[in-house]
């Protein structure tokens, strides 16, 4: 019988975030599966808090100042100490934000660092970037791919930007569809019956954190061109960019047509209700809330933002697509959205790949390889020299 495997995941927070919420349906399910899962929590808080599994084991340390300012230090001094003192087969790195914890464990504990499985969360072009700052960030890439073990890929155009950018072999990158949903959400939302829209009363939806990368900035700027007097836009999220997007729409004389729902911890009610989805990211991996709109059979709009989006958008048969901070482009979509093609059946079924039942059994396969890959190096590290 295969031994359970010890598994380690950094989590600053239970703040919302599509990286963490994956991660951690991911432990849950793992959990459940018998394998030993811990959750390094830099901070016992966030709006999602109360949604956390209580099943999972998770680890905090006190701290007499708030740790949220330096959230980043605060996370390698905690998931330091934890492997410090615990045995643990594996690191799971939840996305490309946590990929600088992990990239510290490799330098502070050496050989001594279990084997790190890197998930990339996010494109790694960066087009948003300036020159300079690109060419930095792909030297980052470069970093990381020299210390990382495997990584994997949300979607089949990711891999060969992983094995570009990172400068790895393509026998250490795994492509494993996003786990955006259970099976049981997939279901509950598929099961949405859709009807014919009037074209002067569409009801958009933006599920998303009101931070710069998402530039809800250009989505409102296009919805106040290309919508018409009947259109509505709710806006289900939260974020620091709050009050300046509440004065935008202020701006534009569109508070009758903008909602500002804030966070909520069960967004499904707000597909049930909407036609079409908008999505003006400049920069995504795997965006799961379209994926989850495409279950719930939306219309989507959505930005160009990674080199997934043709391939989830069915290459025009399940969303139309503009490029990044075109706000012309968005608001003609807009504007023509009675002609944005509507996913049928066959088309959100799509969608039932990227659950967490499906992608939970091969992200252990990976780790197996990883651990016993390490466990062979350092063998060979053991070994006396041949005479």
């Amino acid at each position: 019988m295969t031994a359970p495997l010890r598994i380690a995941i950094p989590i600053h927070s239970f703040e919302p975030g599509g990286v963490e919420r994956v991660a951690l349906n991911l432990a849950e399910h793992w959990q459940q599966t018998g394998h030993q899962v811990t959750i390094v929590l830099g901070r016992d808080e966030g709006l999602d808090r109360g949604r956390a599994s209580a099943s999972l084991a998770y680890r905090t340390r006190a701290s007499r100042v708030p740790t949220a300012r330096f959230e980043t230090a605060w996370m390698i001094w905690c998931l330091f100490l934890f492997l410090s003192r615990e045995q643990v087969d594996v690191i799971f790195c939840p996305g490309n934000t946590y990929a600088v914890v992990c990239v510290a464990m490799r330098l502070l504990m050496g050989e001594n660092c279990p084997p790190i499985v890197s998930k990339i969360s996010n494109d790694l072009v960066r087009r948003d970037k300036s020159a300079l700052r690109r060419r930095l960030y792909h030297a980052w890439l470069r970093v990381q791919g020299m210390v990382f073990d495997r990584f994997v890929a949300l979607a089949e155009p990711m891999h060969g930007e992983i094995v570009n950018a990172m400068g790895v072999g393509a026998h250490r990158v795994s492509i494993i569809h996003d786990p955006a949903m259970t099976k049981a959400r997939f279901d509950r939302l598929a099961a949405i019956p859709r009807l014919q829209v009037n074209r002067g009363s569409y009801r958009f939806l933006a599920l998303s954190r009101l931070v710069p990368q998402k530039n809800l900035d250009a989505m409102l700027r296009a919805f106040a061109v290309g919508s018409q007097p009947g259109d509505k836009l709710t806006i289900v999220g939260d974020g620091p960019e709050r009050e300046q997007l509440e004065l935008l729409v202020r701006r534009f004389a569109i508070e009758n047509h903008v909602r500002f729902v804030g966070h909520v911890t069960d967004p499904d009610p707000h597909l049930r209700d909407a036609d079409c989805l908008l999505l003006s990211s400049n920069y995504e991996g795997v965006p799961a809330v379209m994926l989850e709109a495409i279950a719930a059979g939306l219309q989507i709009i959505a930005t160009d933002c990674s080199s997934s989006m043709q391939a989830l958008a069915g290459h025009g048969a399940r969303a139309t697509l503009v490029p990044v901070r075109d706000i012309d482009a968005m608001a003609h979509e807009i504007s023509r959205v009675d002609q944005v093609p509507r996913p049928g059946p066959a088309q959100r079924d799509y969608a039932a790949r990227f659950t967490v039942e499906a992608a939970a059994g091969t992200y252990i396969a990976v780790m197996r390889r990883s651990v016993a890959s390490a466990r062979q190096v350092r063998l060979l590290m053991s070994s006396p020299p041949a005479r």
